[in-house]
Order: structure tokens, then C-alpha cells, then sequence
């Protein structure tokens, strides 16, 4: 449990949490008191992160789930509300980052991002909102999007059209229930350092061992955004200290959006 104890006593969901940013929340979260949840598709890292977890006091549950499956999206929230009887908070961290330009992206790569940056989200704030509101309990919700979703790369254009859209229903959801003590925020994260990118990194670009090196080279803080400084950002949204703040699209970032040189 951490100082502060920031989420003391809450059951939290971390969608995409075996791995990357996700992994980073989970610990977050437990270290600030909470009962954490969280999906992945393997369960290799997720019953190896459950053990960490468990070894650091923590109490966590893996639940196995392609978010792919808009259906699992909203069973994910079910098994957790069935073992602990509600959802305080919810994250959805899971994303896919397969390049595709406008004038290549299949049809069928298209849909694949709309299935995981887009329509889960969606399907499992339905199912998390559905049981705060079955309780009329508060709850918070955070979205991790991207800094991207601003326009992005002309290699990211199906990553890009599912993110805006991420960014959009954040909005959504926390005007439609705001009157329901329900807080909806997200987080427009820059270029981090996580698994997920050394992968897409070596697979998309010939990136090498130094990649990291060179990249945090040329970046104004002179390094890659680091998971665990999300994640404590995404505790304090969690978080009764976050206070009101609903609606709110953060860009969690070290470039500054219409800043010119």
C-alpha cells in the first residue's frame, strides 16, 4: 500500500494490464490500496504479474479476454464484478499500434483497430457505468488514448481514426454521467518506452538495441515517457484527490500541440 493510499479499499480494472503501461497501472494501483483486476489474451504474464503482485501484498485477479471480442470487453467487467461484488474505477489501457496509411490499410486492419482502441473501450465503460449507476455508487473511469490522435503520422492513419474516436466518447461518456458522481478522463500519452513499442519499433522501422538511446536523444527531456510516471498519473485521476475533474483529455507529453520552432 502506498503513503497516500489513494485508492485505498477500490476494486479497479485494467484492460490490456498484463504488459506495458497496463502492468505499471496494476502496480500502481495496488501499491495505492486497491483490489486490482486486470485482462490480457496470454495468461503466461498475467498469472506471473498476479504472483508479483501477490508477493508485494497486493490482491490481484487475471482475467483472460481478447478485447478484440467486444463481448469479452463487457464479460471482463461481469467476472470482476462477480468476484467482488462492484467496479469503483476502470481503465482501458489495451491498444494496438499495426502501421497502415490511408492509402494501404485494408479494410480488415481497419476494423482490427476499431475492435481494440475503440469498441472495447466502449462496450466496457457500458458494462462498468451499468453497475455504478445498478448501485448509484461515483466511479472513475481514465482512458490511456495518444498524443496522436491530434493528427499523428501518416503511418498511424487507422491507429489515429480509432484513438480520435476514443477521444470523443471520453467526452461523452462523462457529459451523459456526470450527474451520476461517474468521472470520465483520459490521457493523451506521448512516445513511451514499454514492451509493445520495442516490438513495434523492431518490426515496423529496423530498429536496433539502441533505438531507445537515440530516440530519448533527440526528445526535449532527453527521455521516452516511462510507464510507471503514467501510472501514478492515472492512480491521481483515479483518485479521490483528482477532485471534480471530469471530461478532461490530458496530453500526458513533452511536445507542446501548436508549438512551432
Amino acid at each position: 500500500m502506498g503513503r497516500d493510499a489513494l485508492l485505498d479499499g477500490k476494486v479497479v480494472l485494467v484492460n490490456g494490464g498484463s504488459r506495458g503501461v497496463g502492468a505499471a497501472i496494476a502496480r500502481a494501483a495496488v501499491r495505492a490500496g486497491a483490489t486490482v483486476a486486470f485482462t490480457g489474451r496470454r495468461s503466461e504474464p498475467g498469472e506471473a504479474l498476479v504472483s508479483e503482485l501477490a508477493a508485494a501484498g497486493g490482491t490481484a485477479m487475471f482475467v483472460r479476454a481478447d478485447l478484440a471480442d467486444a463481448a469479452r470487453a463487457k464479460a471482463a467487467v461481469a467476472e470482476v464484478v462477480d468476484a467482488h461484488g462492484r467496479l469503483d474505477c476502470l481503465v482501458n489501457s489495451a491498444g494496438l499500434t499495426s502501421r497502415g496509411t490511408l492509402l494501404d490499410t485494408t479494410p480488415e486492419l481497419f476494423d482490427q483497430h476499431i475492435a481494440i482502441n475503440l469498441k472495447a473501450p466502449f462496450f466496457a465503460m457500458q458494462a462498468a457505468v451499468a453497475d455504478m449507476v445498478a448501485r448509484k455508487a461515483p466511479g472513475t473511469i481514465v482512458n490511456i488514448i495518444t498524443s496522436s490522435a491530434h493528427g499523428g503520422q501518416p503511418f498511424l492513419a487507422p491507429y489515429v481514426a480509432a484513438k480520435a474516436g476514443l477521444v470523443g466518447l471520453t467526452r461523452n461518456a462523462a457529459h451523459a454521467h456526470r450527474f451520476d458522481r461517474i468521472r470520465i478522463n483520459g490521457l493523451n500519452i506521448g512516445w513511451t518506452a514499454t514492451e509493445g513499442e520495442d516490438a513495434t519499433q523492431r518490426a515496423f522501422h529496423g530498429a536496433g538495441d539502441d533505438w531507445r538511446e537515440q530516440a530519448a536523444a533527440k526528445l526535449p527531456m532527453g527521455k521516452l515517457g516511462q510507464p510507471d510516471e503514467i501510472a501514478d498519473f492515472v492512480v491521481f485521476l483515479l483518485s479521490d484527490r483528482s477532485g471534480v475533474v471530469t471530461g478532461s483529455v490530458i496530453d500526458w507529453d513533452q511536445n507542446v500541440l501548436g508549438g512551432l520552432d
